[in-house]
């Protein structure tokens, strides 16, 4: 890509320039999300988190339930009430007000499925033994495992609705229609929705890489910490790069009661434009 070196301005250059898309004064205001780094070069950042609350402004809002399902119930068994008290609440919030919805995801990479890609090359041997398999790339336990977590299941409307669907990678964006696009953004979009909050399984994989998607739609991100759990060591872990990156981490207690007792429904497109994939308003 050629850059025009002319237009290359410094901040202070850029600062005596007016600027259609930002707002100055605010520009100037220190960041209350930020802090630095005692010592460290450049003012080095020690840290972000997220610039924005729930309550600050209507919104149109989604639960993501992620792979909730049979196969990783031993994984779900401490977070399912959790899950539950939010699937329940979302249900309520959506029959008073539009823009609410929840959307639900089961992994379905299928033993010798023919898909041989990164993830297959990131696992190594896929080490089926049907007395104990190792691989969590793959479904063992067939059809069963796909099946949403009873306690959580969408309903037969829901599904008909097409609010449940089967993924094939990591991130619940990365399912697509026969056009190329992705099935969940399309889903999301038809409702207006600009903000994802994101339940469910692996806290460091599925989980993270959907935060990390979603943010870069253009949906304010929230995970909820003590309803997302993961196999491995890296619950904690995942849970504070989230925090300090893409997403907001708050209880279930902190969603709900925002749903009982902040939550207003915005106007489709007031935030989060439809023109781009990635959420971009046009100019």
């Amino acid at each position: 890509m050629n850059v025009d070196e002319s237009k290359a301005r410094t901040l202070e250059q850029a600062l005596q320039e007016p600027r259609e898309h930002r707002d100055m004064d605010l520009a100037l205001q220190p960041m209350p999300n930020f802090s630095t780094t005692p010592g460290g070069s450049h003012g080095r950042p020690l840290a972000f988190w997220a610039a924005w609350e729930l309550a600050e402004r209507p919104r149109r809002i989604a639960l993501l339930v992620d792979d909730c399902q049979e196969e990783y119930r031993p994984y779900a068994d401490e977070i399912l009430p959790n899950v539950t008290r939010l699937v329940d609440a979302f249900r309520a919030t959506r029959s008073e007000h539009d823009g609410v919805c929840i959307a639900w995801s089961a992994w379905s990479r299928m033993f010798d499925d023919g898909i041989s890609n990164a993830m297959d090359r990131w696992y190594g041997p896929r080490g089926l033994r049907p007395e104990e398999p190792e691989n969590a790339a793959y479904v063992f336990t067939g059809a069963p495992g796909l099946r949403p977590l009873a306690e959580i299941a969408p309903t037969q409307e829901e599904v008909s609705d097409g609010w449940f669907y089967l993924g094939q990678h990591l991130d619940m964006f990365w399912t697509f229609d026969e056009d190329g696009a992705s099935y969940l953004d399309g889903k999301l979009a038809s409702l207006g929705i600009d903000t994802i909050v994101i339940v469910g399984l692996w806290t460091d994989e599925c989980v993270l890489s959907t935060a990390y998607a979603g943010n870069s739609r253009g949906y304010d991100v929230v995970v909820v910490g003590d309803a997302v759990a993961t196999a491995t060591a890296n619950q904690e872990t995942a849970l504070t790069v989230a925090e300090s990156t893409v997403a907001k981490v708050l209880s279930t207690d902190d969603v709900l009661s925002y749903l009982a007792n902040d939550f207003t429904p915005g106007q489709p497109g007031a935030v989060k434009g439809t023109h781009h994939p990635d959420g971009r308003k046009p100019g």
